[in-house]
């Protein structure tokens, strides 16, 4: 600055350097501040950018009867698309060919649960997303087999697409400040500058320092310092954000970040680590039992179909300490002659194993399901018979778990001398139950006490149901007496639901346009909102 008014002082007479040199001090700091947001920027960019070839993918497509390689960003609505497990959903897909198709939704949904997927035609309309059992969307991934589709939707139009897009149709609260401020100050220019300069110019007869006059009063009116401070500021932010491995794309997003008195959260992946231990293995009145956990290992080992975070829970248990040798030896004893994969009929898992006289059939799954094939239950290595309701009996055991926000599997075993599986088998002898839990992140509790301190309320949206949810936010203190599930969403009429959604903490159940519609709603009740979660 100082060479500046050194060389309008040289080159200009007294009475004019003065004006001149704030002028080109104020377009220095104009251009300094431009030169820092477009440096931020491009950098941004350039990571935003190594990121997304890092997960482009290509997708198997049929066209003109050639299988083909393409990239999945090329895909039109109506192409044939050929999956297989690993593969990441590049559209939205009706299914038209499926072999043991397993699909994770946990992405859209926030569900941690594996669902199987078919190309039967749906009987009623669906109300959830993971009721759409011949669709796949995308974002979603496939955890077992084949399948072959045809290309519902693609990109914005996707209902994954649709969501993720929402957010960016609405301007950014700062740029809105920053316009209207700017029209303010162009607004007293336009009026205040032309006056001056014809005031002074009829006043005193010289027109030339009547325009420098008027032209130092509109850099006065500039707040010299302020474009170079917010931007200094925003970028200071933003280096500070990557330090913690964050890209800032937009440096204004800093200033959003900063006014957030809001914060969204999806559950699964967020507040949770989205890997399900095993918490307890016990029998049938709640007391520990290896026995159950022998079986369900046994069960899940020699299960070939896809492997879920359950079967992943229960097969860890051979790191126990001072067991590993007992289950090594399970592992490598027995040969498996038939299985029953997963389905939503039987709603359990079955294995057939060779034995010296008989073969052993073990059976895992839902509780009620299979405690409805159980007549016997086995208690301190005793068979006893089932008398009474048994699936009542069991919901007394398990309930209390459930209501925790457990999931909860029941493992049943019988003999037999047949050799191959029907799935129609009964006389089962129940041997206990499994319970499984979705650990809080270690980190959660902290930060949600920083937000309380930092004055920023804190909204649960989760595709998860809700006694899930509900244990979930106990365990990390989110208020949960106010709790809406996506059905109800559903039936609340719009004048209604405004409020209702400012009383609420907790929202279940929900499918992704939901989650959408609920920070929608938020922005529009005046609230700065943030949204931490789903992918």
């Amino acid at each position: 600055m100082a060479v500046i008014l050194l060389f309008t002082d040289i080159l200009m007479p007294e009475q004019y350097g003065q004006g001149l040199s704030s002028v080109l001090i104020i377009s220095l700091m104009l251009v300094l501040s431009g030169i820092i947001r477009l440096i931020q920027e491009l950098r941004a960019k350039r990571v935003a950018d190594r990121l997304t070839q890092m997960v482009q993918t290509t997708v198997s497509v049929c066209r003109d009867g050639v299988w083909q390689e393409v990239r999945s960003d090329e895909l039109v609505v109506g192409d044939l698309v050929r999956m297989e497990a690993g593969d990441r959903v590049p559209a939205d897909i009706r299914l038209t060919d499926a072999t043991d198709f397993f699909v994770s939704q946990s992405v859209i949904t926030g569900e941690s649960r594996i669902l199987e997927k078919n190309t039967l035609p749906l009987t009623e309309t669906p109300t959830k997303i993971s009721e759409c059992s011949n669709t796949v969307f995308q974002g979603t991934t496939i955890t077992g087999g084949k399948g072959v589709g045809i290309v519902l939707a693609v990109g914005a139009d996707t209902v994954y697409g649709n969501f993720s897009a929402t957010p960016s149709n609405r301007k950014e609260e700062f740029d809105h400040g920053s316009a209207s401020i700017a029209w303010v100050l162009i607004k007293f220019m336009v009026i205040l500058v032309p006056v001056v300069f014809l005031a002074s110019g009829l006043t005193k007869g010289n027109w030339l320092e009547a325009f420098l006059f008027a032209l130092s009063v509109a850099v006065g009116l500039t707040p010299e310092m302020l474009p170079m401070v917010v931007n200094a500021c925003l970028a200071k932010g933003s280096f500070s954000m990557g330090q913690k491995q964050t890209v800032v794309k937009n440096i204004n997003a800093m200033q959003s970040l900063g006014s957030m008195d809001l914060l969204c959260v999806d559950k699964t992946g967020t507040l949770t680590e989205d890997t399900v231990t095993l918490e307890y293995f016990m029998d049938v009145l709640g007391n520990e039992s290896e026995t159950v956990l022998d079986y369900a290992f046994l069960n899940s080992f020699y299960h070939s179909g896809v492997k879920n975070h359950l079967d992943t829970a229960i097969l860890e248990c051979r790191e126990m300490p001072g067991r590993e040798a007992h289950f090594e030896a399970l592992s490598k004893g027995s040969v498996l002659l038939d299985e029953q994969p997963f389905d939503y009929t039987h709603k359990s898992v079955g294995i057939l194993l060779k034995g010296e006289t008989e073969n052993l059939h073990i059976i895992k799954g839902n509780v009620e399901q299979v405690v409805s094939k159980c007549r016997y239950v086995q208690f301190k290595g005793e068979q006893i018979p089932i008398q009474g309701n048994s699936v009542k009996d069991a919901h007394a055991i398990v309930d209390e778990m459930t209501e925790d926000g457990m999931k909860v599997l029941a493992v049943a075993c019988r003999r037999t001398s047949a050799s191959v599986l029907s799935g129609e088998e009964s006389d089962f002898i129940l041997l206990g139950y499994l319970s499984f839990f979705d650990a809080p992140k270690k980190s959660a509790a902290e930060a949600m006490e920083r937000l309380k301190k930092l004055k920023v309320d804190v909204r649960v949206l989760t595709g998860d149901d809700q006694k899930t949810a509900v244990s979930i936010c106990s365990r990390l203190g989110i208020e949960t007496n106010h709790i809406l599930t996506g059905a109800e969403l559903e039936l609340i009429s719009e004048n209604e639901l405004p409020l209702l959604i400012e009383q609420t903490t907790v929202f279940a159940e929900l499918a992704p346009r939901q989650k959408a519609q609920i920070v929608e709603l938020l922005q529009q009740n005046g609230h700065s909102v943030g949204f931490l979660g789903m992918g």
